[in-house]
């Protein structure tokens, strides 16, 4: 038990790692909000498909939200918490309950990935709302569907690379 332990908890530390070092990797400056496109949700969809839904949404909140307090985003770091964590914790349980009802694990990677365009568009669009106003939180929109979708393509291209080495040490 204890060892099973051990590794949930290493993996679920490498996919923060990773949700962090993807999030800071690349920074597309964004109009509106100052904020960035980054390739960080491939990750985001990858912790909710390879981890349990509340391992995920620690990992993909913690590392995404500790690229922005790293790079300076301090007003963005809960909102990307919850909004990052809620994606990983919903794409697990849509992955686990397509893959376990026969459903392709690629068409599983797709919805996840859907998942992710819908929270990112819609979570900070609501956030930003509040903080710059209606007009920015909507110019930030198609900047934010562009990630979604980005983050999507790299997590259907990366899900075949890592299933076999992820589920080895799960």
């Amino acid at each position: 038990m204890q060892r099973q332990s051990t590794k949930k908890m290493v993996l679920a530390a490498v996919f923060a790692a990773l949700c962090c070092v993807m999030t800071m990797s690349v920074r597309i400056p964004t109009p509106g909000t100052g904020g960035y496109i980054h390739p960080g949700d491939a990750m985001v969809v990858l912790c909710g498909i390879f981890l349990d839904p509340m391992t995920a949404f620690f990992a993909a909140g913690i590392g995404s939200c500790m690229a922005d307090l790293l790079g300076g985003y301090f007003i963005y770091v809960p909102i990307t918490f919850a909004i990052k964590g809620l994606i990983a914790l919903w794409g697990s349980i849509v992955y686990r309950r397509l893959v376990s009802h026969g459903r392709s694990p690629y068409l599983a990677v797709v919805c996840c990935g859907l998942i992710d365009v819908a929270l990112v568009a819609g979570g900070y669009c609501l956030c930003e709302s509040f903080l710059y106003g209606p007009a920015a939180a909507l110019a930030s929109v198609p900047s934010n569907l562009t990630q979604g979708a980005g983050g999507l393509l790299i997590a259907w291209v990366l899900y075949p690379l890592l299933y076999r080495p992820v589920m080895r040490y799960s």
